[in-house]
């Protein structure tokens, strides 16, 4: 049974998530303070945090920094009233692996749950030599996430990361916002977020523009080795 740590300090969200997902067959614990958080998602006993952002104590962006500061490769998914590009963002480049914002649907929460834990588990299957995604002049290491082009070498958020891995799985194919919403963000995101685009400027700078291309009203194309 997949366990899911859910930190939450309003008394009736968090008892309508875990009531939900108990429902749904996973084993939930709930606590109410960042630092109580931080130390039960270190201790392993859990698949999954779902991950509120203003915790007392420390909060949600500080619990996630110091997470993956450590390595700690936990799914977490933020719960929080804040829905504004610049927290989505934030949320992201912290490491977060899905985002949603209050209120919500029940069953979309338990949607998000149940894609991140397959996510999961996918990776645990892979092989863990390491392994490298070629494109012409760029090269993206699956291991240790950094790219590598004519700019340079460079670590990528984990949000990078997922955003470069798509575009060189489909070289010189025009790819909609739509589409990367939801094969990189996931589910039915914000269609009016402008996350992808400001997520394609993180990359530009990492890669050079000339690898990622805009096509007027249609999206953005990646090549790996631009005339």
């Amino acid at each position: 049974m997949p366990r899911i740590l859910v930190a939450e300090d309003e008394a009736r969200i968090s008892s309508f998530i875990e009531k939900g997902l108990k429902s749904a067959g996973y084993g939930v614990e709930t606590v109410a303070d960042g630092v109580d958080a931080l130390a039960l998602a270190r201790s392993g006993e859990f698949d999954l945090l779902l991950l509120d952002i203003g915790l007392p104590g420390i909060d949600g962006f500080e619990v996630l920094r110091r997470l993956r500061e450590g390595a700690n490769p936990l799914p977490v998914v933020i719960l929080t009233a804040r829905d504004s590009a610049a927290d989505t963002v934030a949320g992201f480049e912290g490491g977060a692996n899905d985002y949603i914002a209050k209120p919500f649907r029940f069953d979309e929460l338990l949607a998000r749950v149940r894609v991140r834990l397959q996510d999961a588990r996918q990776q645990q299957a892979q092989p863990a030599a390491a392994q490298t995604l070629d494109c012409g002049r760029v090269s993206l290491d699956l291991r240790t996430r950094r790219i590598t082009s004519e700019a340079g070498t460079f670590d990528l958020s984990a949000r990078e990361y997922a955003l470069a891995e798509e575009f060189m799985r489909n070289p010189e194919q025009v790819l909609s916002r739509e589409q990367l919403l939801s094969r990189v963000w996931g589910l039915d995101f914000d269609p009016g977020s402008n996350v992808v685009d400001v997520y394609v400027r993180y990359l530009r700078r990492k890669i050079g523009a000339d690898h990622l291309k805009t096509v007027r009203g249609m999206g953005y194309r990646f090549t790996g080795a631009p005339d």
